[in-house]
């Protein structure tokens, strides 16, 4: 992907693992191919909304209901946890069960809809892997993301994949089923105009993205993850807090009919995500919320540039919301109320497709985040 100044955004971490040019272009394949599907559906009377697809979450039109899927993948998280759990006895086998119904709810809202259900995967490499009480903490953590969702847990898989998952890892995913509220319109990035505020709401640090870079750090630390973070916590520790789920802060939205033209769950990509929707316009962010010290740890010990830290990882900003300056204080109250930090971050503004961050003289290209066929 090119850059303004000639510095790929995602360099680090693809040296860490973790090459998103290969992954989007398996992205942008599979969604041509799925395109050609959505017809499939249509004597059963469902009809695939295609302008969802490459959303956080793809919408389904059925005897007038408009529901929402879901499936994401924790990625390398739980690595994380195993190898605090080995460095120091401490079980955060509940904070990454946590986190990977966070990863999958927050997709889901993006689209203005709330999660009804919630299914589990938890693929081992032995069943050996449930010893010492992890799967009671596994179970807890999966539980209470669901009910922190507003979702029941519906089921899921738990296959001991020896050979396919390595032998004390476990790889965990959620997929979701929502619906968008009766009346209300799903928030579809053709709302989006210039004009439109972007408020952004903070994250509690890591989430689910930028582990492999987490770890590829930890490995060159002679303390490793017990070295400690400004703060006063451990870097493991800091890795390990819980995302946040925004689902409460979207249903309070549209419990209060705020307009809302589209919102974002920036994980993967960074603030890259900003610019999500398809569309020709520039997201000019003037003002950033502050960075958590696990991240600046993180940016830092990587040695990544602004360019590369805002592009990899959240760096304290986790949901982006869009919408017009009258409903920008409710959007800002409503956080509040929650108790998330929010900011009016910027503008939307007519122009090419790209991102401006203003605070540290950033700017990415549109061809810097390209996810449909």
């Amino acid at each position: 992907m090119s850059a303004p100044g000639g510095e790929r955004a995602d360099a680090a971490y693809a040296e860490a693992g973790v090459d998103y040019d290969r992954l989007d272009a398996l992205k942008r394949l599979a969604h041509a191919a799925a395109l050609a599907t959505s017809p499939a559906p249509r004597p059963r009377g469902a009809s695939v909304l295609d302008w969802s697809r490459g959303e956080p979450a793809t919408l389904v039109e059925l005897e007038g209901l408009t529901l929402a899927v879901v499936l994401e993948c924790l990625g390398t998280k739980s690595a994380i946890a195993r190898a605090v759990e080995e460095e120091s006895g401490a079980d955060h086998w509940a904070d990454v069960a946590y986190d990977t119904v966070a990863a999958a709810v927050n997709d889901c809202c993006c689209l203005g809809a709330l999660p009804l259900a919630v299914n589990a995967y938890f693929a081992t490499g032995s069943a050996a892997w449930y010893v010492g009480g992890r799967e009671a903490s596994l179970v807890a953590g999966f539980r209470r993301g669901c009910e922190d969702a507003g979702a029941a847990w519906t089921g899921g898989e738990s296959p001991a994949l020896a050979g396919v998952v390595e032998e004390g890892e476990i790889d965990l995913a959620a997929s979701v089923l929502g619906r968008v509220p009766a009346g209300a319109e799903p928030w579809g990035g053709a709302a989006l105009c210039p004009g439109d505020e972007i408020v952004l709401v903070a994250s509690s640090g890591l989430h689910a993205n930028g582990a492999s870079l987490a770890r590829s750090l930890s490995a060159r630390l002679p303390a490793g993850y017990s070295s400690a973070v400004p703060g006063g916590a451990s870097l493991g520790e800091a890795l390990l807090v819980p995302s946040v789920i925004y689902v409460p802060l979207v249903e309070a939205l549209l419990a209060g009919r705020v307009e809302v033209h589209y919102a974002s769950h920036l994980t993967g990509h960074g603030l890259r995500k900003v610019m999500r929707a398809e569309r020709r316009l520039t997201y000019r962010l003037r003002d950033l919320p502050p960075v958590p010290p696990v991240l600046a740890f993180l940016a830092e010990g990587c040695g990544l540039s602004p360019r590369q830290a805002y592009g990899t990882l959240n760096m304290g900003a986790g949901f982006a919301l869009y919408c017009p300056p009258s409903a920008t204080p409710a959007v800002l109250a409503a956080a509040e109320s929650l108790g998330m930090s929010a900011l009016r971050a910027g503008v939307v503004e007519e122009g090419p497709r790209r991102v401006l961050l203003e605070p540290v003289g950033v700017e990415y290209g549109g061809d810097e985040l390209a996810l449909r066929g």
